[in-house]
Formats: C-alpha cells, sequence, structure tokens
C-alpha cells in the first residue's frame, strides 16, 4: 500500500508553514486543512477523472508543483494540491489508482451528451 503525505508549502523557498496536509492513500485522498479550526476534505479515487500537474518559474527553482485534479466529487469538483514535492510521482500514482480503483468499483466515466444538439447538427 503505497502512501503520500505532503504538506502545502510557500511557493519561496518551499518552506512548510501553511497548515495544510495532503495524504494519499489507495482509495482516499485527503485534504486537512486548519490551525484552531480544523477541516477535513475526502475524495475517493474512483471519482479523479483527470489530473493536470504545472509548475512555474518559482516553483521549478524550488522543486515543487502543483496538481489539479478533475473529478466526479460534488463538493469539490477541482481539487488542488498546492507546492508541494514529489508532484510528478504523486499525479502518476493518481491517475493510476484511480483507474486500478474505477475498474474495482465497475464504474465508468460517462459524459453528458445533449441529444438535441447532435439531431439539430444531423439536421444541418
Amino acid at each position: 500500500m503505497q502512501k503520500f503525505v505532503e504538506k502545502k508549502r510557500t511557493a519561496l523557498f518551499g518552506l512548510p508553514i501553511y497548515f495544510t496536509t495532503y495524504t494519499i492513500t489507495e482509495e482516499l485522498l485527503q485534504i486537512r486543512k486548519g490551525l484552531l479550526k480544523i477541516t477535513e476534505n475526502d475524495c475517493y479515487l474512483y471519482k479523479i477523472q483527470d489530473v493536470t500537474l504545472t509548475m512555474s518559474l518559482l516553483e521549478r527553482i524550488f522543486g515543487l508543483s502543483t496538481i489539479i485534479c478533475h473529478t466526479g466529487d460534488t463538493t469539490d469538483p477541482i481539487i488542488t494540491l498546492e507546492h508541494i514535492k514529489n508532484g510528478a510521482e504523486i499525479k502518476d500514482y493518481l491517475i493510476k489508482t484511480s483507474d486500478e480503483m474505477r475498474l474495482k468499483r465497475r464504474t465508468i466515466n460517462t459524459l453528458n451528451i445533449n441529444a438535441d444538439d447532435l439531431d439539430d447538427a444531423l439536421e444541418e
């Protein structure tokens, strides 16, 4: 069972001074924020549909990156893991594991295709 625990860092010098922790297990992505009031947000990995890795110039200088996860989650359709180390490795893990979890749970991604638009396009 591979598990990643990363802390949100400052873009300058990559110091972990924020009170945000990202924990990724085989089934769950958890974001825990706060010092006095702690908020935890969980997203099952099978709900992650697409993952994007971005690295600004400042992030590249200090070995950081930002991962953007597009999910089917109702509370957070876009989850951002900001200024973390090992971003490429975590992105690859998220992609691979989310596919495995969808197969394990026998779920599929479906797109909402508006049939009326298709009929209009065919008539033209």
